[in-house]
C-alpha cells in the first residue's frame, strides 16, 4: 500500500517531493513528514485537490518513485 510507502520511504522521496508539488515549502514537507493523511490534506490545500484527486496523485507519485528505484537497482545483465 502507497501510504506505507510514504511513510517508510519519505526520507528519500522527499527531495522528489519538492519537484513534484513545488508549492509545498520545506516547512511543509516536514510537517508531513511521510504521513499520507497530512500529505493529502497539504495537497487539498495548496493545489485545491478534492481529498480524491490527492490521494490519487500521491499514489501516481509514488508508484513512479518506486519503479524508478526498481531500475537504478536492478542489477544489469552480465556480458
Amino acid at each position: 500500500m502507497n501510504k506505507d510507502v510514504v511513510e517508510g520511504k519519505w526520507k528519500q522521496m522527499r527531495g522528489e517531493a519538492k519537484a513534484w508539488w513545488g508549492k509545498l515549502t520545506d516547512d511543509d514537507l516536514d510537517r508531513a513528514a511521510g504521513k499520507f493523511e497530512v500529505l493529502a490534506g497539504m495537497l487539498q490545500e495548496k493545489y485545491g485537490y478534492s481529498r480524491e484527486a490527492a490521494a490519487n496523485e500521491i499514489d501516481k507519485r509514488v508508484t513512479e518513485f518506486e519503479a524508478n528505484l526498481k531500475k537504478k537497482t536492478a542489477p544489469s545483465s552480465v556480458k
